[in-house]
């Protein structure tokens, strides 16, 4: 189960992680901060809450990339499952510029690094036993 572009893959999934890391420890450490370095207004007080959890995820899914880089051909659940979230980010920011809600320049990266996450995660895949085999 090797990945075609097994370099570009493990480095991918390594900036990804430190992505997250930073992410989570920023949300976690100081989230109001956090959301004023991304241009946003100031939120009620219990969307700290929110952002508390949201970082653990972040660092949660840092650990994960870190594990799948470590040893690709063993972590296609984890890549498959930062495809879907890298989607769902993407879709996500999307509609809320749409709506006018956040600006082009808050969400900075968001409006093209999911777009790049999943083309090369998804290119870069390792390939499943059944269609290493011969089998499809």
């Amino acid at each position: 189960m090797e990945s075609r572009f097994p370099r570009l893959l493990a480095a991918t999934l390594w900036f990804i992680a430190a992505v997250q890391f930073v992410l989570g420890a920023a949300f976690l450490a100081a989230p109001e901060k956090a959301a004023q370095l991304l241009g946003l207004g100031v939120a009620p007080g219990w969307a700290n809450w929110l952002f508390g959890m949201m970082a653990a995820r972040f660092l949660g899914f840092g650990f994960g990339m870190g594990v799948a880089a470590r040893s690709t051909s063993e972590a296609r659940s984890w890549i498959a499952v930062m495809i879907g979230v890298q989607a769902i980010d993407w879709i996500v920011t999307l509609k809320y510029l749409a709506l006018g809600a956040v600006t082009l320049n808050q969400v900075s990266t968001a409006s093209f690094l999911p777009v790049m996450f999943v083309a090369v995660l998804s290119a870069a895949m390792p390939r499943s036993a059944a269609v290493q085999g011969g089998r499809q």
